[in-house]
């Protein structure tokens, strides 16, 4: 059984100094940490928060994820899928299930559903030019409403690489919105081509959503 939230605090405060602050991650070792060590320092843990504040639209009908569902780059009857504005990496996608669920209520046919979808995503991303990987994640810790995150990252750029990434994205200079317009409407294309749906701005509305 895990441990109780105080079990799991007093754990890690053993490990921390007088003023509850760990010691420095591993990964602020490695190169392509964005961070030099020097000077850096761990904020002091804070106590668990019981019970956890509610997320963003856990209740459907205060769900800006259910409000926005003619918004996105592609839209299949089941999901859509949007581009994120303002970040510093080439592209950066977000696909959403049209019905409100999260991973852990999403039907099992719809599961599978998004493990093909995501991987034509990745893909599609990958075979952009200048790009060398998409990295998939999903938290869940911010919105109730599933939504699944795709990081293009930029070739050559070694510092980019692994779990850094989303790091250096809120580091880095926004990147050209006209560039990015463009890949995301290419990826749009390819999986429209390679699995159906429709994109937006191709003289159709997008689809109603599921009743």
């Amino acid at each position: 059984m895990a441990l109780r939230p105080e079990e799991f605090y007093d754990h890690a405060l053993s490990a921390a100094d007088s003023e509850r602050r760990l010691p420095l991650a591993r990964m602020t070792g490695w190169e392509i940490s964005p961070f030099e060590q020097d000077g850096l320092r761990v904020a002091p843990l804070r106590p668990p928060v019981l019970p956890e504040p509610a997320r963003q639209g856990e209740d459907p009908a205060d769900c800006g994820a259910c409000r926005r569902q003619s918004e996105g780059i592609w839209f299949g009857d089941r999901w859509r899928l949007d581009r994120i504005a303002g970040v510093g990496v080439p592209l950066v996608l977000m696909l959403y299930p049209r019905e409100h669920y999260d991973m852990s209520d999403l039907p099992d046919e719809l599961a599978a559903e998004l493990g093909v979808l995501s991987t034509h995503i990745a893909r599609h991303v990958e075979a952009l030019p200048h790009i060398s990987r998409a990295h998939v994640y999903r938290i869940g810790d911010g919105g109730a409403h599933l939504h699944v995150w795709f990081f293009a990252r930029p070739e050559g750029q070694a510092q980019l690489y692994g779990s850094w990434m989303v790091v250096w994205d809120d580091l880095l200079p926004q990147y050209p919105a006209d560039v990015a317009e463009a890949d995301a409407a290419a990826v749009a294309d390819a999986l429209v081509a390679s699995y159906g749906g429709r994109r937006n701005g191709a003289g159709e509305p997008p689809p109603a959503p599921p009743a």
